[in-house]
């Protein structure tokens, strides 16, 4: 392992954000690491926040820090797909690789640059979909391989369904869903899709007004349907107002449905989320139980301290220990990446992946037929003026 590993946060506090996922933390207590910068322009409370990344100097923005600073990686914590396009640029032009919070991007397009450019750069990008790192969906794919439940027939998705169900629920929190269809399943072949306002369908020139900025969006209720290979079934929905929060019951999660069983897991907002399978052929719907599956933590990480649990909870990190556990084995797959000259196993690829399937969405809703991948037309559906090459369609 190279020794040391100079890294850099970028967390502006300037720009308010709903709650972040702790990326500024996922390098304490790894070995071999110097957290030489901590860049944010507002330097309120500046101190406190740099005990929180243990960065040894501030800058206000991240060109002025790679002017001083020669970083080998470089933490973009913000939340805001607008914002991550500028930042990769400058980031690989410095050669810096890149641990990046998600979405990618809200534009298909730039999505395409980014892959562009950290290929030509040679530089290694690492999205924080921590789905790809958590223990728990790392034994629900050894287990889907293993045939536990037999042969996979169905994943269930489902977004948050909060206030946000719908089209700002399938960027925001539909990325980690679908991202999890393909690390599981791989690339879907095509989509069909139903999109409604009001109870009505969705035309293109409807706009959803949206908490954070993310890009186009419409739909209060959203269906969707993939075809994986092998036969293999896959659907997506967020319907707003489904969720909440007093009652603690958070609907977003997966499961697989297979020949001999199913495997769930819901990403509820307590301390620990847990796998659960129901075994046998019993159908779902006749009463089948669901056990627990027990986790066995088997990755190591030589010399790191033990993750401070406390820090659940606290500003701009989770109060579940998921995302700690999966921010810190991500940085660790990205340096490991990096010496070994190979793409993390989260990567920009799948990041680029999982928005072309938002797209694929509004796009079979508005032709009415199913949309193949990968997608020839790479503006948003929602902002095509009808001049640019028509929206691929089976039949």
């Amino acid at each position: 392992m190279k020794r040391p590993w100079r890294v850099a946060i970028v967390k502006d506090t300037s720009k308010p954000m709903l709650g972040l996922h702790g990326l500024h933390t996922a390098f304490r207590g790894l070995p071999n690491v110097d957290v030489v910068a901590h860049v944010d322009a507002n330097t309120e409370d500046l101190q406190a926040k740099m005990a929180w990344t243990g960065a040894k100097r501030h800058y206000a923005t991240l060109p002025e820090m790679l002017e001083s600073e020669s970083p080998d990686i470089v933490v973009l914590c913000s939340r805001q797909p607008y914002d991550h396009l500028p930042q990769i640029e400058v980031a690989a032009e410095a050669s810096c690789h890149i641990y990046c919070e998600k979405p990618l991007t809200a534009s298909l397009l730039e999505a395409d640059r980014i892959l562009e450019l950290v290929e030509r750069k040679q530089v290694k990008l690492c999205m924080a979909h921590p789905g790809r790192y958590a223990l728990a969906f790392r034994t629900m794919k050894r287990m889907l391989e293993a045939g536990e439940i037999g042969r996979p027939l169905t994943v269930y998705g489902r977004g948050k369904c909060d206030h946000r169900g719908g089209g700002e629920d399938l960027i925001v929190l539909g990325t980690h869903i679908l991202d999890l269809m393909t690390f599981f399943f791989g690339a879907p072949e095509y989509v069909y899709a139903d999109i409604a306002v009001d109870g009505r369908p969705m035309v293109q020139t409807d706009r959803a007004e949206t908490v954070e900025p993310i890009g186009p969006a419409a739909g209060d209720s959203i269906f969707a349907h993939f075809r994986f290979p092998g036969d293999l079934r896959g659907t997506f929905e967020s319907r707003r107002g489904l969720y909440d929060r007093s009652s603690g019951l958070n609907p977003m999660g997966i499961t697989v449905l297979g020949t001999e069983g199913a495997l769930s897991m819901r990403f509820d907002d307590g301390a620990t989320r847990k796998l659960r399978i129901s075994r046998g052929t019993s159908h779902l719907e006749y009463g089948a139980s669901f056990e627990d599956v027990p986790l066995v933590e088997d990755r190591v990480i030589p010399n790191a301290d033990p993750l401070d649990y406390s820090l659940c909870g606290q500003k701009d990190i989770p109060r579940a220990q998921y995302f700690l556990e999966a921010n810190r084995f991500a940085v660790d797959d990205l340096m490991r990446a990096i010496e070994e000259d190979r793409q993390p196993v989260s990567n920009a690829g799948n990041a680029t992946l999982a928005l072309e399937m938002i797209y694929g969405i509004y796009a079979a809703h508005l032709s009415g037929r199913a949309v193949k991948f990968p997608l020839h037309d790479r503006t948003h559906p929602l902002d095509h003026d009808g001049s640019g090459t028509p929206v691929p369609i089976l039949g």
